[in-house]
């Protein structure tokens, strides 16, 4: 399994968007990855958009970038929740800094433009949230997944399937 012995944070916070988070997350425990979901509070429950539960293993200020190999963040409403987080925007400015990947989908762009690592950068989104992607000094595009460096983005659950493979890619360093 190629991704054996690396370790992925996956964020969490009510409403994220259910098939964002876990679909990623399970396509990468395929491939032998250890995935950890990070929130606010540990042990804590959180509610997906659909019902789905997801409980954080560890809070955001206890996560080191060196600790993991790669950041998801799934969408939905949570992105707005995650991005008022110091600790996981100082995570995601560390993964940047370290150029380890960071995937986003649909309204996780929110978090990167709050952490302020998007100037420059190539990437995609829910349609909704171009112009903030945009006047955060992004290059956006309408595609199903964009990748610019260790920076993988997409745009909805439609688009998880190369989305999902892209940054599972980025992590095997492919």
């Amino acid at each position: 399994m190629r991704l054996q012995g690396k370790r992925i944070l996956a964020a969490v916070d009510a409403e994220f968007e259910d098939l964002e988070l876990w679909y990623p997350i399970i396509r990468l425990q395929e491939e032998g990855a250890e995935v950890v979901l990070v929130g606010a509070k540990k042990e804590e429950t959180y509610i997906g958009k659909y019902g789905v539960p997801a409980t954080s293993e560890l809070t955001f200020s206890e996560a080191k970038a060196e600790g993991f190999d790669g950041v998801l963040i799934p969408g939905g409403w949570a992105p707005d929740k995650l991005r008022r987080y110091p600790e996981l925007l100082d995570f995601v400015r560390e993964m940047d800094k370290q150029k380890k990947p960071i995937g986003q989908i649909c309204h996780a762009g929110w978090v990167l433009i709050s952490a302020g690592i998007l100037t420059g950068k190539q990437v995609t989104s829910t349609p909704g949230i171009k112009d903030d992607m945009v006047n955060a000094g992004a290059v956006w595009h309408d595609k199903d997944v964009v990748v610019d460096g260790h920076i993988i983005s997409s745009r909805r659950p439609p688009d998880l399937a190369p989305y999902a493979k892209a940054f599972a890619d980025a992590v095997a360093g492919e």
